[in-house]
């Protein structure tokens, strides 16, 4: 599947996202919830470390928020714009909700790629593809440039975590 100028820009703001969410001490993701005619419906950023909730990502969030604000046939035509593939948890709260396509920046393979790279552990659940653990939906990306966008934020936050 390919993207076209809409998908570049909300993904645009997604990275934007991903660098507030970096500058306020947590990790560099940030996620659009956008309705079938295009108009952004919620935005989040990560919030794991200024919450103290490993489970405050922004795709969760996007999901939750959904779930109480759309009503099922609203939620299937969506996009989940994102700056980074959902982990298993979130890729679980998509399904279940029952929200539409993703489009993401860069995916879980990547990071998880650089995170060794940068002599960063792994994380504590595996990177797995979206469609691995949700099969129905429709999934695209990564989108360059916006995954090596993505790559300089995360590097930018591994350096962090090096000189503390």
């Amino acid at each position: 599947m390919t993207t076209d100028e809409q998908d570049l820009t909300h993904l645009q703001r997604c990275v934007a996202l991903a660098a507030e969410a970096l500058a306020a001490g947590d990790d560099p993701f940030g996620s659009v919830l956008v309705g079938p005619d295009g108009d952004v419906l919620a935005e989040a950023r990560n919030r794991e470390t200024s919450s103290a909730d490993p489970t405050a990502h922004p795709e969760l969030a996007l999901a939750q928020w959904a779930a109480g604000h759309l009503p099922p046939a609203e939620r299937a035509a969506t996009t989940v714009y994102t700056s980074g593939e959902h982990c298993p948890m979130c890729a679980a709260a998509h399904a279940w909700v029952g929200l539409g396509r993703i489009v993401y920046a860069a995916s879980s393979s990547q990071l998880a790629t650089w995170r060794a790279g940068w002599g960063l552990p792994a994380g504590p659940v595996a990177a797995l593809p979206v469609t691995t653990v949700a099969p129905a939906l429709t999934v695209v990306g990564p989108v360059a440039p916006l995954d090596e966008e993505m790559r300089l934020l995360h590097e930018r936050a591994a350096n962090r975590r090096v000189a503390q």
